[in-house]
């Protein structure tokens, strides 16, 4: 069996482990790297080289963040604050949504859900009503705002590590308007489909008791470390070391501030911290530059062109509707880094460089919210709604994701085809 055989046999069985099972990803993908290290296909010296350290460090330093900033009740009384000032549940709903969506700009999706749904499972218990569509509303508005920016879903970070883009490309990239701009029209879209689905709620809010802030200290480390990032491209514009470390230095002082203000929660936060999902991502940049390795990226590419050929439409169109179908069900961290290289290949050949590419990050990130397994932040969403007592079919969480999904893929899809085409 050849270099190219093993690795897409070794892909094949590890996403079909992932597609059925969801805990313990990192051991199984670390399992297929074993057997890539134990074949030849590369040696353990390929490892450490293959790890994007600097997207690591992003992902690991904003996480450790978030868990403080949710302990400083910050999030807790922001979201006190909309309810009170709201005149029916429906529009408490929606704004709680509204809220996760707006921290899932600064901060990874499924730590902005652990953070907002304990908080609205307590308002909900106190209204005496059901959180089901409380709790999916806010794990698909995470989902899509996560893409907005460098920080806020492994995907865009992948993106970033690939084609070197710094935090503030997120914004405007080459003189044109950003992946934010397009994630934000969804997020109007989004947000108008919330307010059809929550608009029978008219109850009238009951006054509910505030929360009281612990400390600001998180709050402010997360507001430099967002500062640092959007500093660092004028230090590190090879997008190599900074920002990871910018990270990493801010995630300290939190653990610092944690370790004074109070140990038994500052353990409690390590214990809650993201490993698998850490070592998963690390995982699957050594999976996945095996496929450059041995030369798959280039049939990739050249497969799609021979069945879709040149038509810049037909490619865009294709991509985007694939990669929806693909991230409803299967986890989209190693499709999209299996496919950004692919994509972007495929742009230079056809003339649209970046093109395909954004196209395939709205729908890989997006197409997550049409099923309850579809997104990290969805399947714990659902896990919190079991555990409260409201276990939920397939059917109820598309009933939500699928209309929010496809008005907000629509929306991002042709924003980013107007921009860059």
């Amino acid at each position: 069996m050849d270099d190219k055989s093993i690795v897409i046999l070794v892909f094949i069985l590890v996403y079909t482990y992932l597609a059925f099972f969801k805990s313990y990803r990192s051991i199984a993908i670390w399992i297929g790297i074993s057997a890539l290290v134990a074949t030849g296909v590369f040696g353990l010296r390929h490892i450490p080289l293959a790890i994007n350290w600097n997207i690591l460090g992003i992902f690991a330093g904003i996480l450790i963040i978030a868990e403080f900033f949710s302990l400083s009740r910050v999030p807790a009384r922001l979201s006190d604050i909309l309810i009170g000032k709201s005149k029916t549940i429906g529009s408490a709903m929606l704004r709680v949504c509204l809220l996760s969506g707006f921290l899932s700009i600064f901060i990874e999706n499924v730590a902005v859900v652990l953070i907002i749904a304990p908080i609205a499972l307590e308002v909900v218990k106190k209204l005496k009503m059901s959180p089901v569509s409380l709790l999916i509303g806010i794990a698909i508005m995470s989902n899509l705002q996560g893409t907005a920016t460098l920080i806020g879903d492994p995907p865009s970070m992948i993106l970033a590590g690939h084609l070197l883009m710094n935090f503030n490309d997120f914004f405007f990239y080459h003189g044109r308007p950003g992946i934010f701009f397009a994630v934000q029209l969804s997020f109007v879209i989004g947000g108008l489909v919330l307010y059809y689905i929550f608009r029978k709620r008219t109850e009238t809010v009951p006054e509910i008791a505030q929360e009281y802030i612990t400390s600001w200290i998180p709050t402010i480390l997360l507001c430099a470390a967002v500062i640092g990032l959007a500093i660092a491209p004028f230090f590190d514009p090879g997008f190599l070391w900074l920002s990871g470390t910018i990270c990493m230095v801010f995630a300290t002082a939190a653990v610092c501030w944690g370790v004074f203000h109070d140990r038994s929660e500052t353990l409690t936060a390590f214990k809650r911290y993201d490993w698998d999902t850490t070592f998963f991502l690390a995982g699957v940049f050594v999976l996945i530059s095996s496929f450059e390795e041995v030369g798959l990226i280039e049939d990739l590419k050249n497969l799609i062109i021979t069945y879709l050929g040149s038509n810049i439409l037909l490619n865009y169109v294709f991509i985007v509707i694939f990669s929806v179908t693909i991230s409803a069900f299967l986890d989209n961290v190693p499709y999209i880094m299996l496919m950004i290289p692919v994509t972007y290949q495929l742009g230079i050949d056809i003339g649209s460089e970046y093109l395909l590419t954004f196209g395939l990050l709205v729908g890989t990130c997006f197409g997550g919210n049409i099923t309850p397994i579809g997104a990290s932040a969805n399947i714990v969403a659902v896990g919190l709604l079991k555990k409260e007592g409201y276990p939920i079919s397939f059917w109820t969480f598309i009933k939500i994701g699928l209309p929010f999904t496809l008005a907000t893929t629509l929306g991002g899809a042709v924003f980013i085809w107007l921009i860059w085409h």
